[in-house]
């Protein structure tokens, strides 16, 4: 049963709001990983010592690091930080540590907060600024549990989060209390959220969709349940689902759609009421899968979400919901906010006419920390309404007949790979900084999948060129996993237009595009390898692999490794993480971590690997 989130709930902290459902809710449970989790009153308490924790290490501080991974500790943090009055800035400790050094001292922050399992890693970031370190696992015993009840305004600033920069470096986008508040309580009605929900979290709490997973739960009195899709796979999230009983799951259509691609004819999950899909376009393909694999009574929903406005319009189906066209609308405008289409003079597009989709609120960010010049660019005075602003989304888009928004793609060089916004200038200024790299264009591409990719194309300076697999590691200590590209092209220089610009539409498509295997096969030579090899290939969807192809090189990416472990349990009966994937890198390297093949049992229901062709 849903509760009204009346809009008066808006004029205060996210803290306040929370303690409210503490209050009301105290032995109910908010949290739970597996067999561990707490109840609201115990999440509060918990809270209320770290911020004690806080206050005591930092007492001047403005901007709080957290450097956690998804879970209930981070979750402990993040409230922690609201309540003690202060902004936080979610850090992924899994990220290289010169990137996470380059964001530490970009936030000019006062303290930095961690588990005992990144205690190291954050004293080593934080003796550069001389900053002390809370960890949420030692804290004093003797700190008391109850409400700080300080008066945290409205206003405030409740978080910043990093995004790819366009510039080449990251930026960080604020957001108040309010402004959370508010779409928090359009979220809540829309979607009819209450206690009874128990809430999927797939998402790093350094993602912005964290804020449409854990706070609609724990703001209503609901049950968030974290499932690290990363780490553990989405072949996973069905035990997930089932088990606890999940009413509502998020996620990007990528995620969506590997998660179903490992599921059987007889899956079903009786409990959940809405799945709901935002970050990259949908299709009616989606759509027919859900229908196939959920309740009736179960609703799909895709929405238009973005970091500077969290979410802008919303498009709820049913069963019987129509679907026309090769793509799925957004649907309508939030509460709270009106959309524009523009062109490229800031006028209305035409009916039926492309334009750049641009949002009229007052519950925008504040806009970009330390960078007024994105931010003046971005954020524009709103020319009908006077002190109200407008924000330029870079996104394009088109209004239907019916009214119904449908979301097409970038106009600019930011780019989605698996729900993660790109500026691929960002990559390429990573790239420019390495030995051999004179020029460089970084691109999306579609691989056969039909999952985005990147491809690097670049000039060399140097003889012979840098290889593939050098750039490559080269970047991982720079940039996310995400962020790097699956494909290298050289060439002997880059297309231009005209006007002298790289010529983007003139790049070719990469001969090895990341989907395929390297030159030199090497064939398997044992059983193990026979059938280690053969689960690659259906996975990557090619005829062959070889033991010494590289997993990155042929397009591999966190998704793509959680289906290969869902195989090898089925197969080899053996638990692996998604991680193993990336440390092994190739077919022979992860059959050296699995053993000897004699020792590897033929799982019921499969074939003998001696009876595999190799």
């Amino acid at each position: 049963m849903s509760l009204a989130f009346p809009p008066e709930e808006v004029q205060q902290s996210i803290a306040q709001r929370f303690e409210k459902q503490a209050a009301a809710h105290a032995d109910r449970p908010a949290i739970r990983v597996a067999a561990q989790g707490l109840t609201y009153a115990e999440l509060n308490a918990r809270a209320n010592r770290a911020a004690r924790a806080i206050l005591r290490a930092a007492p001047g501080a403005d901007r709080v690091v957290l450097l956690f991974e998804q879970g209930i500790p981070a979750v402990v943090a993040v409230l922690a930080v609201l309540k003690a009055g202060k902004t936080y800035v979610p850090l992924d400790p899994t990220h290289p540590p010169v990137r996470l050094g380059e964001l530490l001292e970009d936030a000019g922050a006062g303290l930095i907060v961690a588990d005992s399992r990144h205690r190291v890693l954050a004293e080593r970031l934080g003796a550069a600024g001389a900053l002390q370190v809370v960890d949420t696992d030692t804290l004093d015993p003797d700190l008391p549990g109850d409400n700080l009840a300080l008066a945290v305004p409205p206003d405030a600033i409740a978080y910043m989060l990093y995004t790819s920069g366009s510039t080449g470096r990251p930026k960080g986008v604020i957001q108040r209390h309010r402004n959370l508040l508010h779409f928090v309580r359009s979220y809540t009605n829309s979607l009819g959220i209450g206690p009874a929900d128990r809430i999927a979290w797939l998402h790093s709490v350094t993602f912005s969709a964290t804020n449409m997973n854990v706070y609609p739960a724990l703001l209503n009195g609901a049950s968030v349940y974290p499932h690290d899709v990363k780490n553990r796979g989405v072949d996973q999230l069905a035990e997930l689902l089932a088990r606890e009983r999940i009413t509502i799951c998020q996620c990007v259509p990528s995620v969506f759609r590997h998660f179903l691609a490992g599921l059987s004819p007889d899956d079903r999950f009786p409990d959940l009421r809405i799945w709901e899909l935002g970050g990259e376009p949908v299709f009616p393909r989606d759509v027919e899968l859900f229908r196939r694999h959920f309740p009736e009574a179960a609703r799909l929903a895709n929405r238009l979400a973005l970091t500077e406005a969290s979410v802008a319009a919303q498009y709820i189906m049913g069963r019987d919901t129509p679907i026309a066209g090769t793509a799925i609308p957004v649907g309508r405008p939030a509460d709270g906010v009106e959309i524009s289409l523009l062109d490229d003079h800031g006028r209305e597009v035409a009916d039926g006419e492309v334009g750049e989709i641009v949002l009229r609120s007052p519950y925008l960010s504040p806009g970009y920390w330390n960078r007024a010049e994105l931010t003046e660019r971005a954020f524009r005075p709103d020319p009908e309404r006077p002190g109200q602003r407008m924000y330029h989304t870079g996104d394009l888009g088109r209004l239907r007949p019916d009214g119904l928004l449908e979301y097409f793609a970038r106009k600019d060089f930011r780019v989605k790979i698996r729900g993660y916004t790109v500026e691929v200038a960002e990559i390429e200024a990573a790239l420019l900084e390495l030995p051999g790299v004179e020029q460089v264009v970084v691109a999306a591409r579609e691989d056969r999948r039909g999952d985005q990719r990147l491809v690097a194309y670049l000039v060399s300076s140097s003889e012979p060129p840098p290889a593939p697999a050098e750039l490559r590691s080269c970047l991982s200590a720079r940039l996310p996993d995400y962020m790097l590209p699956a494909a290298f092209v050289l060439l002997g220089r880059l297309p231009v237009t005209s006007t002298g610009k790289v010529d983007r539409r003139a790049l070719p498509d990469p001969e090895d595009d990341g989907s395929g295997p390297v030159e030199g096969y090497i064939a398997p030579r044992t059983p193990l390898e026979a059938r280690m090899a053969g689960i690659w290939a259906e996975v990557f969807g090619l005829e062959r692999i070889g033991i010494q192809d590289d997993f990155l090189a042929l397009g591999g990416h966190s998704l793509l490794a959680g289906q290969i472990v869902a195989r090898i349990r089925r197969s080899f009966g053996r638990e692996l993480s998604p991680g193993v994937l990336f440390e092994a890198g190739t077919v022979a390297g992860l059959c050296q971590q699995l053993g000897a093949a004699e020792s590897v049992p033929v799982a019921k229901g499969t074939a003998d690997a001696r009876a595999l062709p190799v």
